[in-house]
């Protein structure tokens, strides 16, 4: 065998080990393309989990209501309620009853949402959840 043959039979090689430009464009061009589509769904799983995590939170202050009642008794739970002035100090009052709960009320909620606990618990009444777009009912 000859150098010529051997430089020969190495040009006749055809060496295709990557894609092309425009595979390579069509492929951004189609991942872009589902993005669209998908970013309107993705943000709204976002808000409704933020909304659902909400009433939950404020369903656990409810309950850490009632126990603070049935663990203090009504007359001093309500002498003990009406002495806190802010909706702060109120919290500080159920997070006892409640597990895991942070010591700042607005770290307690999803960012954008503010609950307001009742002013007086004679009688019972849930807490308000104040979200991005208004008073939730729950």
């Amino acid at each position: 065998m000859n150098i010529t043959t051997i430089l020969n039979s190495d040009m006749s090689i055809n060496h295709h080990r990557g894609f092309s430009l425009v595979e390579v464009l069509a492929a951004v061009a189609i991942i872009g393309i589902i993005t669209f589509l998908a970013m309107p769904n993705i943000v709204a799983v976002k808000q409704d989990s933020e909304n659902n995590l909400a009433i939950s939170r404020a369903e656990a202050i409810n309950i850490a209501l009632v126990t603070f009642i049935q663990t203090n008794g009504h007359n001093n739970a309500t002498n003990y309620w009406n002495q806190s002035s802010s909706d702060q100090h109120r919290y500080s009052l159920l997070a006892a009853h409640m597990a895991f709960a942070p010591a700042i009320i607005e770290n307690y909620m999803p960012m954008g949402y503010t609950l307001q606990l009742p002013s007086s618990i004679d009688p019972l009444k849930k807490v308000s959840l104040i979200g991005p777009s208004g008073e939730i009912l729950y």
